[in-house]
């Protein structure tokens, strides 16, 4: 098990958007969109604030994660049990609180060289 790390949201927003077929779940505390086989994940952004992460199957919505930049302070990559799930946590941060508000599970761990060491093919 690895140590807890932090990264910058943009550095690991990035990183994510070159994995899109790593991506395992993700969600908030609310709700979780599950990867499958039939499913595809696409980036894009709504507005200056607001960048999208949508599940689809073919064309047809799935599910769809909106990421409000402002409420996002950094990412912590979460150590876990299963060597095969890597958790990123997206922390956001206030005088009086501190939660992760977004969670993406990949099928490999943070790689700044952007490779991913264990690609996933749909």
């Amino acid at each position: 098990m690895d140590a807890p790390y932090t990264l910058p949201f943009d550095r690991f927003w990035a990183w994510l958007t070159d994995h899109p077929n790593c991506i395992v779940r993700a969600g908030t505390p609310e709700a979780v969109l599950y990867d499958d086989d039939d499913l595809h994940w696409v980036f894009g952004v709504e507005d200056d604030r607001t960048l999208l992460v949508q599940a689809l199957r073919g064309k047809r919505l799935v599910g769809e994660l909106l990421v409000e930049r402002d409420q996002v302070a950094y990412v912590e990559a979460v150590p876990q049990d299963q060597a095969d799930e890597h958790v990123f946590e997206l922390i956001s941060e206030t005088e009086a609180d501190r939660f992760a508000a977004f969670f993406f599970v990949l099928s490999h761990g943070f790689d700044p060289e952007g490779t991913p060491t264990r690609p996933r093919v749909h």
